[in-house]
């Protein structure tokens, strides 16, 4: 069962694992690209695309969070400034994994992880779904439980039904 598993666990116990996910999140945040295996890169997708999240909040609780998590202050200063306005209006997704073949050594799946929307990326992004953005951001669009019919809970025979007396 993979009950309160937050992380792949990577061979590693949990001290070594999120050590290495803070520094590698660091750098893939200082270079915009990294090589590592496929799932190291999977686990730090998570990671960072987190992070950038925070940085989009901008708020001083957001910075503390994300500070705990970053080793480096240039690499806190680069989420809340840069990596913040790139993506302002991307829903999620920051980052791109691309398989490029075998580390010789072990045969372990290598890929290039790299932020989307950069100047050399390796391939161009998908466009943002523009309905995604206008619904997360603009309050005159109605939400979906905002189209249900509302219920009278007090007063309604059905939820009274099983309640104990």
């Amino acid at each position: 069962m993979k009950h309160r598993m937050r992380l792949g666990k990577l061979g590693r116990d949990s001290k070594h694992r999120w050590a290495m996910l803070r520094t590698m999140a660091d750098q893939l945040i200082a270079h915009e690209r990294i090589q590592t295996t496929e799932a190291k890169a999977k686990e730090l997708r998570r990671v960072v695309d987190h992070i950038v999240t925070l940085g989009k909040r901008g708020t001083d609780h957001a910075s503390n969070q994300a500070r705990a998590i970053l080793r480096t202050e240039a690499s806190h200063d680069k989420v809340f400034s840069e990596l913040a306005a790139r993506y302002a209006n991307r829903p999620g997704g920051f980052t791109r994994i691309q398989k490029i073949g075998w580390r010789r050594g072990d045969s372990a799946n290598m890929v290039v992880m790299e932020f989307v929307d950069r100047d050399d990326e390796l391939r161009p992004a998908k466009p943002v779904n523009q309905d995604t953005v206008l619904r997360n951001k603009v309050e005159g669009v109605p939400r979906f439980r905002d189209l249900l019919p509302s219920r009278d809970w007090v007063n309604d025979p059905f939820v009274h039904h099983f309640q104990k007396n």
